[in-house]
């Protein structure tokens, strides 16, 4: 598969017009449709939707431009790295995804560490809560990335890191509330709730504390914690969270109050078993197990 071809289909799926594509890239409507043709062709599946004036992706096309984007990215990375390779310093990109809560400013230091000692080196650092993550891991845009527990171990191999973190509620500091000492399970069925999105995060803290979800009142459920923050300035809402977030966001208005009994969990450096890594990412993989060790 040329990728020269493959950097005409995603200039086409940018702009979703074959003329306004052409003439970006320079080369002639009829030749350009017949790229995006053959490409079809050699991957037996339709990537545009043609019964519109615009071209618009079939869902194989979205799939494939995902694809394409990751591929060229990875070509691109490669490439540099094998140019550098002359030098004797450590040089490349790592891709590296982070969730957002108290390992946050833990695993940043450490690549501050690693980039003072590697000038020469990269990152790419992704946001996103454990399911957009772990997508990133299976698609091979990401090498490495920081999960809060649990994780599948059939899938991908991991670090335990040395930062655990206390489920519990955040609201505002002026709720009278606030004042408890903690939440037991009762409490939490009054509540209207803001809680997290990714299922098996929300599966492992009920079995803690044998909730059944379904009397809970949940208004509202969130990936990052950014926006539905707002929601719990209002003082209308709770959000079912970790105490990292509270203390990341270091909002006076905003305060955290911990389970009864205590609910916990970790955090684990993942990557994909059965992929090489690259030498970059190998090498800060080392020296984060260095620092925890």
């Amino acid at each position: 598969m040329d990728t020269r071809v493959i950097k005409y289909f995603l200039t086409v799926a940018q702009v979703n017009n074959i003329t306004k594509a052409a003439k970006q890239l320079h080369i002639t409507q009829p030749t350009l449709s017949r790229q995006i043709m053959d490409l079809e062709k050699e991957l037996g599946i339709t990537l545009f939707d043609r019964t519109q004036r615009k071209m618009e992706l079939t869902q194989a096309g979205v799939l494939f431009q995902r694809r394409a984007t990751t591929l060229l990215q990875l070509i691109d990375q490669t490439k540099d790295e094998l140019h550098k390779q002359n030098y004797n310093e450590l040089s490349g990109t790592i891709n590296f995804g982070c969730v957002f809560s108290s390992v946050s400013p833990f695993m940043m230091d450490l690549v501050d560490q690693f980039l003072q000692r590697h000038p020469a080196v990269q990152f790419n650092i992704f946001d996103g809560d454990g399911d957009f993550l772990r997508r990133q891991l299976d698609e091979a845009a990401t090498e490495l990335a920081c999960l809060i527990e649990p994780v599948e171990a059939a899938k991908y191999n991991f670090l335990v890191l040395p930062k655990r973190e206390q489920w519990g509620i955040i609201l505002r500091t002026d709720d009278p509330l606030a004042q408890k000492e903690s939440f037991t399970r009762d409490d939490l069925y009054k509540l209207p709730l803001v809680i997290p999105h990714r299922n098996i995060i929300r599966d492992e803290v009920s079995d803690i504390l044998k909730l059944d979800q379904r009397k809970l009142n949940i208004r509202a459920s969130n990936t990052q914690p950014s926006n539905t923050m707002e929601l719990i300035r209002t003082g209308h809402y709770y959000g079912l969270g970790i105490k990292g977030v509270a203390d990341v966001f270091q909002d006076p208005h905003i305060t955290f109050v911990p389970f009864s009994p205590t609910t916990t969990t970790g955090h684990v450096l993942v990557w994909k078993k059965n992929r090489q890594l690259s030498t970059a990412a190998e090498h800060f993989l080392q020296f984060v197990a260095d620092h925890c060790n």
